[in-house]
């Protein structure tokens, strides 16, 4: 039942994201093609995914952590990924880039509405689309919520738009 969940949760992001991925893609390669940085900020449990960047056996290549405090430049693209799209630490960073004019990626939860803060400030924003557990429990409620791995799995995706246009600018 969980792999039938799961699946079914990266069908959807694959399907719904398609756009917003391949958008990714282009703002962070615009800091490798230009004279900026990427910068990755992962809050909460999705610090797994700049982790992930820097030392999996298919680095993201030239990609910085984020920290607080650091100096940031209009040349650089940040890429934040929280679980919720209310995270503070998130927004005051999303706020931070826009009152500056960073042009900025995220990933959350949340769909991208007239509500959404973090979707309205971002240039390209990616739902996870997990605002609940995937599987029912035996007391009814819903359980199992991987919002990393759903992270994750749209790290990859971007990772291999963001190759194939470096590839193709080299040709």
């Amino acid at each position: 039942m969980l792999t039938t969940q799961v699946s079914g949760l990266l069908q959807r992001i694959s399907s719904n994201g398609e756009e917003a991925i391949e958008e990714t893609a282009r703002l962070l390669a615009q800091a490798t093609l230009g004279e900026g940085r990427i910068i990755i900020a992962g809050f909460g449990e999705m610090d797994v995914i700049p982790t992930a960047a820097q030392y999996s056996a298919e680095p993201f290549l030239g990609i910085i952590r984020y920290k607080e405090g650091m100096n940031l430049t209009k040349a650089d693209r940040v890429w934040i990924l929280t679980r919720t799209e209310t995270d503070d630490d998130a927004l005051k960073l999303a706020n931070r880039l826009a009152n500056q004019f960073i042009p900025f990626a995220a990933i959350a939860s949340g769909k991208p509405d007239e509500t959404n803060e973090l979707a309205n400030l971002a240039y390209t924003y990616i739902s996870t689309g997990l605002t609940r557990g995937l599987l029912p429990s035996d007391s009814g409620e819903r359980i199992v919520q991987p919002h990393a791995f759903a992270a994750l799995f749209i790290y990859e995706a971007v990772k291999v738009a963001y190759d194939e246009m470096l590839s193709d600018e080299d040709e």
